[in-house]
């Protein structure tokens, strides 16, 4: 499909579509839509920012337009099901914006971090479009105040994500309240195995559509290692902020604590900057979002999970002050930068702990990431594994994952960090954010399994590449596209 008047899609969404100038679809949206249209049940592999919100809502608001109902009582016909407050935002615009023509159209919003009551009374007359977290949609059932057995089409984006989030259970629940005879599209940007067997009991004889290669990072970013000491990060990040040439900038941390003391530090040095986490308030994420999308601010501290609904152009720079732990996450973190056809930088701090980090981060990556060296002090002891890994280099064999699941176990305090160790629902209940149970694990010591939008000690990772498809009379900006997400 060369444009989305090939689809044939109802008049009010082409309307839409033509106001936003969106002339040519992504590949997921090319290779999605139509099977969408068809009614059959879809498994979708992509990353974040391939365009992948319009390749299920469109065909859905075509459904809603050719099907038209009153939707009943404490009922909704769609339901969307996303791991965090910021992609189920965003999810929820797109809807709007694309169904702008399409009278009437009850699309309405339920995530933690705000009343729970509001959004009862919000969902009491019958909504078309239901955007939900999984702890909140289950918050408003066990309060009655919503039934899904008269979903017509169920929407599962980011499911790796929810596997890292430990909303799989909750997502079990939802799923066996819903109709027997539904329309099902589920979409991740990877495949494990947990994921794959719950795509089996979902889905109905799914397509399957993957449009680009999992976790690879992208070409136009250039990518470069800083080692250096634990303690002289935040000296050398004020000077890479004052010294490199910065439209916006997103610094990654591993754990909210430590986004805010790097906004602390940055302002004795004079830069002013904001952190974006878990366990800041609704009102002040949107804020944040809304400062750093405006311009007026330009250096945002973020932890994963509060990341996941940032999709800004002008994003020039991406630095991980801490590297991720899982290393798929470093492909969606730098995936913020280079959008639109763009061209980006992503600069990655890496100490001596996080050795493991990088090693697991250019296996999957399969490239070895320009580096130099700000270490200070006694470095004449091989890094630990460090000639194995070369050894395996050299012979050309394939790395074993060892590593990565060692190094997903790390931490001083016995958590895993990079995972949330509380449950969504019972950070929503009480309205505010969330953080870890009393001891941070289950009763045989094992740590909690992760379930929360942001986590105790860090928050769970992801953020992924961009396709961006051409807006028709506006000027190509670095020969890059832009496309509905």
């Amino acid at each position: 499909m060369t444009s989305f008047n090939d689809f044939g899609l109802a008049e009010p969404i082409l309307r839409a579509l033509a106001e936003e100038k969106y002339v040519t679809p992504t590949p997921i949206q090319a290779q999605t839509v139509p099977l969408a249209l068809e009614g059959r049940d879809v498994i979708g592999i992509a990353q974040t920012g391939t365009g992948k919100t319009a390749s299920f809502a469109l065909p859905i608001l075509n459904h809603l337009i050719a099907k038209r109902l009153r939707p009943a009582q404490k009922a909704c016909r769609v339901l969307v099901l996303s791991p965090t407050r910021e992609l189920s935002g965003q999810i929820a615009d797109s809807f709007r914006t694309y169904g702008r023509h399409i009278r009437p159209l009850a699309i309405e919003l339920a995530i933690g971090g705000v009343p729970i009551n509001r959004q009862a009374r919000a969902v009491a007359r019958g909504v078309e479009v239901l955007v939900a977290t999984p702890g909140r949609l289950l918050d408003l059932v066990n309060q009655r105040a919503i039934t899904l057995n008269q979903v017509e089409v169920l929407v599962l984006d980011e499911a790796d994500r929810m596997l890292d989030m430990g909303f799989i259970h909750d997502i079990k629940r939802v799923v066996a309240m819903l109709p027997k005879q539904r329309q099902t599209l589920f979409f991740s940007a990877t495949m494990p195995q947990e994921i794959t067997r719950l795509a089996d009991q979902m889905l109905n004889n799914p397509a399957r559509v993957a449009v680009t290669p999992q976790s690879t990072t992208v070409e136009r970013i250039a990518q470069r290692v800083i080692h250096t000491d634990k303690a002289a990060k935040n000296g050398l990040l004020a000077e890479i902020l004052k010294t490199e040439t910065i439209d916006r900038v997103l610094v990654f941390t591993r754990t909210k604590h430590g986004a805010d003391k790097v906004v602390r530090t940055l302002e004795k040095s004079g830069l002013a900057a904001e952190a974006i986490h878990g366990n800041k308030s609704q009102n002040q994420r949107e804020r944040v979002l809304a400062a750093f999308r405006s311009g007026s601010l330009r250096i945002l501290i973020a932890t994963d999970i509060a990341a996941r609904g940032i999709d800004v152009e002008g994003v020039s720079h991406v630095v991980n002050f801490d590297l991720p732990n899982i290393p798929e996450s470093y492909v969606h973190r730098i995936g913020r930068t280079a959008r639109a056809g763009a061209e980006g930088i992503a600069i990655s701090f890496c100490d001596h702990e996080e050795r493991t980090y990088l090693r697991d981060i250019e296996r999957l990556i399969r490239m070895s990431i320009p580096s130099t060296d700000r270490r200070t002090g006694d470095r004449s002891r091989p890094e630990p594994a460090e000639e194995h890994h070369a050894a395996h280099r050299q012979n050309g064999r394939p790395h074993k994952r060892g590593n990565q699941q060692q190094s997903r176990g790390k931490g001083g305090n016995g958590h895993h960090q990079g995972r949330p160790a509380q449950g969504e629902r019972q950070g929503q209940r009480q309205g505010q954010g969330h953080g870890p149970n009393r001891n941070g694990h289950h009763a045989g010591g094992r740590p909690q399994a992760p379930r929360s939008e942001a986590a105790a000690q860090s928050e769970p990772n992801g953020i992924g590449n961009v396709t961006f498809m051409q807006r028709s009379g506006e000027p190509r900006r670095n020969a890059g596209h832009r496309a509905p997400r």
